[in-house]
Order: structure tokens, then sequence, then C-alpha cells
């Protein structure tokens, strides 16, 4: 009889001793959250919008932040020499997969790692970049999204140009520290030359710069401005299209944020969706995909987006023909 009590004594404890290992034995065989690492030139305040619509792709996807993936945010606080040192602190952390957005963020971010997948957001071409070998099959770690933004430089000079036909003389700002300066300059002097227009490229490569450039505008007596793509640009919207309203000067820009702003036109690919579809893409590759098997993804439609108050102010009449082919019309 004792020994029967202390048998069951025994198998008691033996039970205990093992519930109380479980627990630790299945945390133990739980996975790490993977982690997604997102770089950007910009500064976390101009940066809110394009960070939610990332997140909004990765939960498209399954992955919620904080939950069952993590995210480490680097911003160069806009500068871009800052970017090599992010990224090497990404690889070293190391993340899963790095999403690099802008143009300059994607080639330090390539230029870091070739073993660490890469997704990327860019305005420019990424095979003239030299990000991808093919926009259908990208190769090795890198693919993501572009919006030819800079391929449409040449379609916003003849949209400006339908709006003011009698402006001959237009100017062009672009920054010659953003590696898709020279062909974009390329691109407008083609342009200008096929529409018997003179184009004079003016250069910003800072905040001062910028107010410098059109203070040019003055002297040269431009009749419109065609701003050109840059990340730079895009962070200082704002400042574009108060100096555009002070100098009385029409201009196009890239993105819907600058006519939402006052500007007075824009054409362009969604910056918003961009950002989106970068962080579908990210997901994908943390459930398994191979960048090299995931295509470079291009925007479906282009927005043209037409400020009519901004337009009465500046004393023009758009034509039926440029309101007829709007996608929308800010009154």
């Amino acid at each position: 009889m004792q020994f029967d009590q202390l048998r069951r004594r025994q198998l008691i404890m033996l039970l205990a001793s093992a519930a109380a290992a479980w627990p630790l034995a299945g945390r133990a065989q739980q996975p790490a959250m993977p982690v997604i690492g997102f770089m950007n030139v910009s500064t976390p305040a101009a940066g809110t919008s394009l960070e939610a619509a990332f997140r909004q792709g990765v939960g498209e996807t399954g992955y919620i932040e904080k939950q069952n993936v993590t995210i480490e945010y680097r911003w160069a606080e806009g500068h871009h020499d800052r970017l090599p040192a992010l990224t090497a602190d990404l690889v070293r952390r190391p993340v899963t997969v790095i999403a690099a957005t802008g143009t300059l963020a994607a080639l330090a971010a390539k230029a870091a790692t070739a073993a660490i997948p890469i997704v990327f957001e860019t305005a420019g071409d990424p095979i003239k970049l030299g990000l991808v070998a093919s926009l259908n099959r990208p190769g090795r770690n890198v693919t993501g999204v572009t919006q030819l933004s800079s391929e449409l430089v040449s379609k916003r000079l003849g949209l400006l140009h339908d709006l003011i036909p009698t402006a001959t003389t237009i100017a062009f700002v672009v920054n010659p520290t953003d590696p898709r300066a020279e062909s974009q300059t390329e691109d407008m002097q083609e342009a200008a030359r096929a529409l018997g227009l003179q184009i004079h490229v003016l250069k910003a490569s800072a905040e001062d710069e910028i107010s410098a450039a059109f203070a040019g505008l003055v002297q040269l007596r431009a009749g419109a401005l065609v701003v050109g793509p840059s990340d730079l640009f895009r962070r200082r919207y704002g400042q574009f299209v108060a100096l555009a309203a002070r100098q009385g000067v029409p201009a196009i820009y890239q993105y819907r944020e600058y006519a939402a702003a006052g500007g007075l036109m824009s054409y362009g690919a969604s910056l918003t969706d961009a950002y989106r579809l970068a962080g579908v893409y990210a997901g994908r590759i943390l459930k398994g995909a191979k960048p090299a098997d995931l295509p470079v993804l291009q925007p479906t439609k282009f927005e043209l987006v037409i400020n009519l108050t901004t337009a009465k102010s500046l004393g023009l009449t758009v034509p039926p023909g440029v309101l007829a082919i709007a996608d929308e019309v800010i009154e």
C-alpha cells in the first residue's frame, strides 16, 4: 500500500514538472519575429503619411507591426550622406528585408548588401539607375516599385504648354545631386526643341538654393516653371508653392501634394500608392517570395490635378481641352 502511494506521488510530481516545462518549450519553439528595415532620406514628420501607406501594404499581407512583425525606421533627416551608415546599421541588425524608399536610399541599400532582400521605391527608371537588370526579371536580391516620374518631365512640359501657349521661355529646376538630374535635363531639352520652346535649367541642392533659383526666374523672365523630381523638392513642396505664388510663376509639379497645397498643377503617379505597394512586396518577401521572382511594379495610372483657384490668382483661364483630361480639379 505504501509502495503504491509512493509511486502515485512520484507520478504526480513528474507530471507537474512536465506541465511546468511545456510553456517554456512552446515559447522556445516559436520563430523570432521578422524585422523590416525601413529607410528614407526624409524626416519622420515629413514622411508620416508615406510611412502609414507602407504599413498598410505590409498589413495587406497579414503582417501587423508590433504583433507579428517589427519595423525598424531609419531617417536621414534630409542628409543623404547619412544613408550609407544607416544602411550598414540595418545590415548589422540584421533585418529580414530592407525597404529602401526614395532613389538615394535604394542606391545606398543596393551598395550595402547583396544578401538581404531589398524592396525599393523610386521615381526614376530602375534599369538606368542600376538597381535591376530587367523590370520583369529583376534578378538577385532587389525589386520594388517605380513611378517612372523622371520619364514624365517632357509630358509635364507639354501640359504646361497647352495651358500657357504664350510662354515661350520655360525654367526647369533640378537637383544636381540627384542621380536622375542629367537624364531629366536631356529629356526636357529634347521636348522643348520639339515644341519650339527655350529652356533655362536652374539648379538647387539645398533649401537656400531653392530660393535663389526662384530669384533667377525674374532675371530670366521665364513664363512658366517645370519642377523636376527630387526627394529634396518633395520635402520642400510648401516652399516651392509659396515661392511660385510670390513670384506669380505658373508651375507644374510631380505630385498631387503640390497642387493640394496651392500649386497650379501636377502630373504623376500616386506616391502614397507606391509606398503601399512597396509594403505589399516587403510582406510577400517575409512570406517566402524571392525578389528575383517579383517583377518591378509600375504605375497603371497617372493623374493630372489642376488647382483652379491658383489659376485664377495667376490670371489664367484653363482651356476646356485641358480641363477635360484632368483627373481632379481643385476649386
